[in-house]
């Protein structure tokens, strides 16, 4: 489970001789995230979905409030210790896909593993077997630039299960694909949701936002339910 009391992430920015602008992305946010759980996060550009997600993701910490992870604390670990858990417990895809150019779908799904230690055979063997999950088994040794588009986020995908994850964060995850393709991708979210990965997703396409099993919209930094 993730929890979370009282986050608040905000920036200061210099506004004149007399004190600084305080420029904030997320208000006073109090929100739970059982195991298995499907949620969506939605909401106007600005209104801190991205803040939202990048924070429960531990890619940023909050300003202020109490962040727990199965019961953990993490507001106090340190920056490897928090890349130890993001790369443990965590996935995620992103609308740009972020892969490496240089390295070809078997690669770059292999590179979770390969910080977290796991042998090469192994990580050959697994790597494979989820680009097959994914519908990529005949694309295995492709560079990303002979992949379009769908493909890329396929092997996106793959890559976030590499380290056998709880939690899959998802933002805008269709974003730069045909409806189609978009459809397909959501299929696999769904699958693997069904198999009891959690997951959580920003999009601003309602369509999207009603296949979650929770809904969560926000606006001016603040979940409005």
């Amino acid at each position: 489970m993730i929890h979370l009391e009282g986050i608040s992430k905000y920036w200061d920015k210099s506004a004149n001789a007399e004190g600084s602008e305080r420029v904030w992305g997320l208000r006073d946010v109090d929100l739970d995230i059982a195991r298995g759980e499907f949620v969506t996060i939605m909401g106007p550009s600005g209104s801190g979905k991205s803040t939202l997600l990048q924070i429960l993701g531990l890619l940023d910490l909050p300003s202020e409030g109490k962040f727990s992870l199965e019961g953990q604390d993490v507001m106090g670990l340190s920056d490897k210790e928090l890349a130890r858990v993001r790369n443990r417990f965590f996935g995620f895809v992103f609308q740009s896909f972020h892969l490496l150019p240089e390295l070809n779908a078997l690669e770059n799904v292999e590179l979770p593993m390969t910080y977290a230690g796991i042998p090469a055979k192994q990580r050959s063997e697994r790597a494979g077997e989820l680009l097959e999950k994914v519908g990529l088994g005949h694309r295995l040794t492709h560079h990303p630039r002979a992949m379009s588009g769908g493909e890329q986020q396929r092997v996106a995908i793959a890559r976030a299960l590499a380290n056998d994850p709880g939690f899959l964060f998802a933002d805008e995850p269709t974003g730069n694909l045909p409806s189609e393709t978009g459809r397909q991708i959501m299929d696999i979210i769904r699958d693997l949701n069904a198999e009891g990965m959690t997951i959580i997703m920003v999009t601003h396409d309602d369509n999207l936002g009603k296949l979650g099993s929770r809904r969560l919209r926000l606006a001016d930094g603040r979940i409005l339910g």
